[in-house]
């Protein structure tokens, strides 16, 4: 029997982390690093590198070194997200023929757990030689707000890796553990985690080893990515205003501003002026080389990255609306995530909540840290339980009706487990069958929402329209496992349908893929 750890599986970084002595301790690769780049390079003939060396092949390579995969994470190839991706990425973005989006390099197309399952397998690796143990399973964490999809993509990724996914749990509830545990706090908190690239908000009630979520709003596509992308975006324009030439055609420039960007942002969090340089950007109409040497001030940024800043708390709005609370009735603030260190952000932050945020723990570690007692806290034999997690549905769960409308059946942030259940009535005359489509999603219309499943009930008896009447249950476990079922309610006849998260990948793919010990 091997060890288990907690993950943090980050769009921009990733960490891993496990319990000793009964403390969560994270843990470091051997050069002592705890946080690793979430980025997969490409090599010849295929082989493969992770996380910082893969990191270093991001400014000369990058249509061979992918980064923030996680925000393609149980995507379909159709969706705006996606192409939102792909104007910022020099690898390519194909259709799978489950029609999800795959990533394409060097000719050959990978689905996106598989990506994302080298990285889990780094940090197996990073945790086996750190505790000279094998590692046989892990709970992960995802952003609170990730659809049903986007989680089983994280599973089907663990699998991958030759990982036993013991649970997936919310990020925030993760750091919410990982800061209340075993000191018995009675309180609301607010876990704000604005991470490399999705932002989440969850409220919290702490009571001894009870955490339970009020309620969870977020945004997927919302993080350090794109504070990096606005201020990118403001050195191309100082570039073009200097040379004349436009490098937004350039994939190669692009990524070269973006590192100059990230490195001015990291560098204003203790300056109020930074110097920002990037070589070898193009060449313009002479034939004189481009490259960027200018300066970038405190005052600047904030005017880049306010409005970024200010969708944050748009979020936080409808979290605070959703637990029925004010932010002046939040006890505590707690920050996630490495864009918590920007200055600018703790600031707003701090005024927004009218209190000075939690800044005892590391905000980049402290996720993997609340994954790793939950890790052990299912992993133990112990009869102590420890920590109990009482979580919400991030999104609504609803059926199809007539013209195209979806009936909503389990609001978000309802706590699970919950059973919930609605009659409706037969929208044509004769109809035998009913075809019961379950959604979920926060939209009115069917098409904007994720389909998660359907299935048909028959033998309806032949009446005119609104006569015969059918009940749709349905039933969510404390795992988030949902159950729908339709009942006659005249003859009592029911069929019900266990509802299986899809990343669009079959099992016998996931198989396929899974790595070899060999393949490394």
């Amino acid at each position: 029997m091997g060890i288990s750890v907690g993950i943090d599986l980050g769009t921009s970084n990733s960490v891993v982390a496990t319990v000793r002595d009964g403390q969560p301790v994270v843990l470091a690769d051997g050069e002592g690093r705890t946080v690793h780049p979430s980025v997969v390079a490409f090599g010849y003939g295929h082989s493969v590198v992770v996380g910082h060396r893969a990191r270093m092949q991001l400014t000369y390579a990058p249509e061979n070194t992918i980064f923030s995969a996680k925000r393609l994470m149980g995507r379909r190839f159709d969706a705006p997200e996606v192409e939102r991706v792909r104007q910022m990425v020099a690898w390519g973005i194909a259709e799978g023929p489950h029609g999800d989006a795959r990533i394409r390099v060097q000719g050959r197309v990978y689905a996106v757990p598989e990506v994302s399952a080298h990285v889990l397998a780094h940090m197996k690796r990073i945790a086996e030689e750190a505790t000279g143990e094998k590692v046989d399973g892990a709970v992960i964490t995802v952003p609170a707000y990730f659809n049903d999809a986007q989680r089983q993509a994280t599973r089907d990724a663990a699998s991958i890796a030759g990982l036993e996914c013991l649970r997936i749990i919310n990020e925030p509830t993760a750091a919410a553990l990982a800061y209340g545990y075993d000191k018995g706090r009675r309180q609301h908190l607010a876990v704000y985690d604005l991470g490399g690239g999705t932002f989440d908000i969850s409220i919290l009630r702490l009571d001894d080893d009870v955490f339970e979520v009020v309620s969870t709003a977020g945004d997927t596509f919302l993080g350090g990515d794109d504070f990096d992308s606005a201020i990118a975006e403001h050195l191309m324009a100082r570039i073009q205003a200097e040379t004349g030439v436009d490098l937004s055609g350039s994939h190669a420039a692009r990524t070269k501003l973006r590192e100059a960007a990230e490195r001015a942002k990291i560098a204003l969090s203790s300056a109020e002026v930074v110097d920002v340089t990037a070589p070898a950007l193009g060449r313009d109409a002479d034939g004189n080389a481009i490259q960027l040497e200018t300066t970038l001030d405190l005052a600047t940024a904030r005017r880049l990255v306010m409005p970024l800043i200010q969708r944050t708390f748009v979020v936080c709005d409808d979290a605070l609306k959703e637990a029925g609370l004010s932010p002046r009735q939040i006890d505590q603030v707690l920050l996630v995530g490495g864009m918590t260190r920007f200055p600018l952000v703790r600031e707003a932050v701090g005024a927004y909540f009218e209190m000075t945020p939690v800044a005892e723990l590391n905000p980049e570690e402290v996720v993997a840290m609340g994954a790793a007692i939950q890790a052990r806290n299912l992993s133990s034999f112990d009869e102590d339980p420890g920590a109990v997690l009482l979580d919400v549905t991030p999104q609504t769960l609803g059926i199809r009706t007539v013209g195209g409308f979806v009936e909503a059946i389990i609001p978000r942030n309802t706590p699970i487990p919950t059973e919930a259940s609605k009659v409706f009535h037969t929208a044509h005359d004769d109809q035998t069958e009913v075809r019961i489509q379950v959604f979920q999603g926060e939209s009115r219309m069917a098409g904007d929402n994720e389909l998660l499943g359907e299935f048909v009930l028959d033998g309806l008896r032949p009446a005119p329209r609104g006569e015969v009447r059918v009940e749709v249950a349905f039933a969510i476990d404390a795992d988030g496992i949902v159950r729908v079922s339709a009942t006659d309610l005249e003859t009592g006849t029911a069929v019900d349908m266990l509802i299986e998260a899809s990343s669009h990948l079959t099992p016998e793919e996931v198989e396929e893929m899974r790595f070899d010990e060999l393949d490394f």
